[in-house]
């Protein structure tokens, strides 16, 4: 790496502290989306204090921007905090121990997400004020992650408008950077109204909101079978609590369907919205459906990629500790030896933690089968992806050994890695304007249209 970009990385490294500090605090106190009031709130402070202006939007309460400098390019470095409920996990233990019983945790690593973006915001103004470079920094702190709807109501109110460009990071068990990725879905509830009745008295006498919720889900598990092989369609049901001796008058569907394109997700629900129809006409109630939110799938832009990959080269990813090792395979002992082995063999490696960077064609053929309302963000500027190994191979998202390693020493390590990636690609973005044309021009010749999926 030429001597002036080696100067980000080492504002990277100043800042290493902070990183380590708020990746921390972040695990320590785990929130639920729609909750993120110590998380944001924490946040605010560390971007204010670093001398970024904070703006608000009102009707997110846990949302808000933190800008420094002035004119284009404008920058945007997504952050997350919120986790996940159930999976709250002790960073020391190799088994399930949980901090709490029954309580959240990040499982998912946004504590990693969220800290690694605001120490690369950070150290990009740094760097700004020191070379007196022109341009914009925004930190987004984006709650709601995994409800799927965060990003989608930021940009429902256009909290992204006036960005150029955008940079985002997942934890994983891989260093790679992504063409493509992530999973369009929607979420949809259907809501059965029926006639009560007496189950033994009168039967004859109710409509059965149950009956058509049950006919619905019939005919929607009928309707896989002719739905695009890559979809994914899961359901839970609500009954409203009504004991079996009563005709119920009240039932709920909640659906969320994903595919690789949210045209296809459209299309799905649009069928399976009729398999709801013809429930209600079939047992002569009614059906009201609501369509809450979705989130579009990646979309790819390669030349960003390249630049991605480019940079995850130049910078050395951690080394970890004997010590943490043996505990990164304590954690994978508990998993099925199948999966571990999959996944080393997607790389062609053998040892427990990745610490090489993916070859540039791996990007090409990862693909994660998730969603995130990050996508969005990617359908109204150009958006990087890319993974730093977080946790051994073997290990999936959303699980205790994910929050174990979350909050651990690999995690912090992996953290810092994460955070200069991004900070040397937004100086090279920074400085480079014929690099970050060609990504811009990508974009503009694709000629991408978007629509948040939400309404007040």
């Amino acid at each position: 790496m030429p001597a002036k970009k080696k100067q980000i990385i080492q504002e990277v490294e100043k800042l290493s502290e902070l990183c380590k500090n708020t990746c921390s605090f972040l695990w320590n106190n785990p929130e639920v989306g729609g909750t993120e009031e110590k998380s944001s709130e924490y946040m605010r402070g560390l971007m204010r204090d670093a001398g970024f202006a904070i703006i608000n939007e009102d009707r997110l309460k846990y949302a808000f921007l933190a800008e420094y400098g002035s004119g284009h390019p404008v920058i945007a470095v997504l952050g997350e905090y919120d986790a996940l409920p159930g999976l709250s996990q002790k960073n020391d233990s190799a088994e399930k121990d949980p901090v709490v019983p029954g309580g959240p945790g990040h499982g998912c690593g946004h504590n990693m997400i969220g800290s690694a973006a605001a120490t690369a915001a950070i150290a990009l103004k740094n760097i700004m004020e020191k070379e007196n470079l022109p341009g914009t920094i925004r930190f987004y702190g984006c709650p709601e992650e995994e409800l799927l709807s965060g990003k989608v109501k930021m940009a429902y109110y256009k909290m992204f408008d006036g960005c150029d460009i955008a940079l985002s990071w997942h934890p994983s068990s891989s260093n790679a950077a992504y063409d493509a990725s992530y999973l369009a879905c929607a979420y949809a509830k259907y809501y059965f109204t029926g006639l009560t009745a007496h189950a033994a008295f009168a039967p004859h006498l109710g409509r059965s909101a149950l009956d058509a919720m049950e006919l619905m889900n019939v005919g929607v598990n009928y309707l896989r079978e002719h739905i695009i092989s890559d979809a994914r369609v899961h359901y839970s049901t609500d009954s409203c609590g009504i004991p079996p001796n009563i005709v119920p008058d009240k039932a709920v569907n909640w659906y969320c369907i994903r595919a690789p394109k949210m045209s296809d997700v459209k299309s799905i629900l649009d069928r399976i919205t009729k398999c709801a129809k013809g429930a209600a006409m079939m047992t002569e109630t009614e059906v009201e459906v609501k369509v809450e939110h979705g989130c579009c799938e990646m979309f790819p832009n390669t030349k960003f990629t390249d630049l991605t990959h480019d940079v995850m080269k130049n910078i050395t990813p951690p080394t970890f500790t004997g010590e943490e090792l043996q505990f990164a395979a304590q954690l994978q002992a508990a998993l099925r030896p199948e999966a571990v082995k999959a996944e080393q063999s997607i790389y062609g490696r053998k040892e427990i933690m990745h610490t090489a960077v993916a070859a540039r064609d791996i990007g090409k053929k990862l693909y994660m089968k998730a969603s995130s309302d990050s996508g969005d963000v990617s359908y109204m500027m150009p958006m990087n992806l890319f993974t730093v190994a977080c946790w051994p191979f073997g290990v999936a998202p959303h699980t205790w050994q994910a929050a174990a390693c979350a909050g651990s020493s690999i995690g912090e390590k992996a953290t810092l890695y994460a955070a200069k990636v991004i900070a040397a690609t937004g100086y090279e973005l920074l400085t480079n304007s014929a690099k970050r044309e060609e990504i811009i021009q990508e974009f503009k010749d694709a000629k991408v249209e978007y629509t948040p999926m939400y309404k007040d």
